[in-house]
C-alpha cells in the first residue's frame, strides 16, 4: 500500500492522503478580501488529490500584508469573502478533503509590489504603508526603513492572530497554519540577522523566541478543540550567523508543547542577499531533523515534484507528509496523476471519471507528452 496515500491524524483533524497543497500567495484580492480568481482557484485545488489544501497567507492585520493584493482576515468583508470561496471549494471538493488557512504578518516585508509588478518595496505613488520589524534594519537596499515593534505592538499584532484564527475557525478550516518563515514578522523577530535587539525580546535564542512561542499559546487557546494548529517554520537561514537546523528543532519542540500538532519545514528568506542552491527535495534534511528531535508531526516541502520522490521522503521516515505547491499549479490534478502512479485508489468525480487511466486510452499517450 502507498504511504502517500495512507490517512494520518493531525491532533482532531483526520486528512485522508499525506499531500498537502502548500499555501501560494495569489496576490489577486482586494483590500484583503478573496476575490473571483480565489474562488476558482481554491475549487481547483479542492480537486487535485491532495488530502489538505493549505489557502494562502491571510494577514492578521491591513498593515500585515505583503502587497496591496494579499489576502487578509482583518475584517468582516474578509471573512465573507473567504467563507464565498470556501463553500465552493467544498462542494467540488474529493471525498473527505480538508482544508487549512496560514495566518501571518509581513513585517519588513511589506508594503511591497506584486511580484509581476516587479516586488520591490512601494514607491510614494503607490500607497506604501509603514512597517514593522524586530529592529530598525530594512529588507534590502531600497526597501521602506521597518520601525522597531515596541510592547504595544506585540498585544495588538497577538490579538490580531487570535482575532483572524476565531475568524477562520468560524469559517470553517479545518486547519490554522502560523507563518514564521520566509522572513516574515515571526521568523523576523526569531533569527539573529534580523533583530539585533538588546532588551527582553532580543539576544539569546528565549529571548527571540518568546513573542512567537507566546503568540502561539494565544491563538490555540482561543481555538476550538476540533480545529488543528501547525505552524510553518525555518529549518535554517542558509547563514553562520541565522537561525540553524537545531533552533528548529528546539522551536518544534516548544510548539509541540504549546499544543501545535504539526511543524511544515521550509527555509530561507530573512535576507535577500543569502543565494540557496536548490535540487530537489533540498529541505528535506531539515524536516527529517526536526521529527527526530521534537517529535511533532513534520511536513517536508521544496521541489518536490514526483511521485516517487513523495513516496521516497514518507518511506525514509524523515517526514509524515508531503507539500507541493509550483507542481500543483503545474499540474492540477497531481494527485490523481501520483495515485495512478502508485497503484493507489483516489475516488474521482463522476464527471472526470471518463478520463481515468483505465477507461481513457488516451492517457498513456497524455502522461508520455508529459515526460
Amino acid at each position: 500500500m502507498s504511504l502517500l496515500f495512507s490517512p494520518l491524524d493531525l491532533g482532531p483533524v483526520r486528512v485522508p492522503n499525506r499531500i498537502v497543497v502548500a499555501p501560494m500567495c495569489q496576490y489577486s484580492a482586494n483590500d484583503g478580501c478573496a476575490s473571483d480568481w480565489h474562488l476558482q482557484h481554491l475549487m481547483t485545488l479542492a480537486m487535485s488529490g491532495a488530502g489538505l489544501v493549505v489557502l494562502e497567507v491571510a494577514a492578521v492585520e491591513r498593515q500585515g500584508r505583503i502587497t496591496h493584493g494579499c489576502l487578509g482576515l482583518y475584517s468582516d468583508a474578509n471573512e465573507a469573502s473567504l467563507a464565498r470561496a470556501l463553500a465552493a471549494a467544498r462542494a467540488v471538493a474529493l471525498p473527505g478533503t480538508r482544508f487549512g488557512i496560514q495566518i501571518g504578518h509581513a513585517g519588513r516585508k511589506g508594503s511591497a509590489q506584486r511580484p509581476w509588478e516587479g516586488g520591490l518595496a512601494l514607491g510614494p505613488d503607490a500607497d506604501p504603508w509603514n512597517v514593522l520589524a524586530a529592529s530598525a534594519i530594512p529588507f534590502d537596499e531600497g526597501w521602506h526603513t521597518p520601525r522597531a515593534f515596541d510592547a504595544e505592538d506585540v498585544a495588538r499584532i497577538t490579538h490580531a492572530f487570535v482575532a483572524a484564527a476565531g475568524r477562520a475557525a468560524r469559517i470553517g478550516f479545518d486547519v490554522v497554519e502560523l507563518h514564521m518563515a520566509h522572513g516574515y514578522l515571526m521568523h523576523n523577530v526569531m533569527s539573529p540577522i534580523s533583530n539585533q535587539r538588546d532588551d527582553g525580546f532580543g539576544g539569546k535564542r528565549a529571548n527571540r523566541f518568546s513573542w512567537p512561542l507566546a503568540l502561539a499559546g494565544a491563538v490555540r487557546a482561543a481555538l476550538p478543540q476540533g480545529v488543528a494548529l501547525g505552524a510553518r517554520i525555518t529549518g535554517q537561514d542558509w547563514a553562520e550567523d541565522g537561525l540553524q537546523v537545531e533552533d528548529a528543532v528546539a522551536l518544534a519542540a516548544d510548539l509541540r508543547a504549546a499544543g501545535l500538532v504539526y511543524a511544515c519545514v521550509s527555509s530561507g528568506g530573512v535576507t535577500p542577499r543569502i543565494r540557496v542552491a536548490v535540487s530537489p527535495g533540498y529541505q528535506v534534511p531539515f524536516a527529517k531533523a526536526v521529527k527526530a528531535g521534537s517529535g511533532i508531526t513534520t511536513r517536508a516541502v521544496g521541489m518536490i515534484a514526483r511521485a516517487d520522490q513523495a513516496e521516497e521522503i514518507l518511506e525514509s521516515g524523515a517526514a509524515d507528509q508531503v507539500a507541493l505547491a509550483r507542481a500543483i499549479l503545474d499540474d492540477p490534478r497531481w494527485g490523481w496523476h501520483a495515485a495512478e502512479a502508485l497503484g493507489a485508489s483516489l475516488s474521482l468525480p463522476p464527471q472526470y471519471a471518463r478520463a481515468a487511466a483505465k477507461l481513457w486510452p488516451g492517457a498513456a499517450l497524455a502522461r508520455r507528452h508529459a515526460e
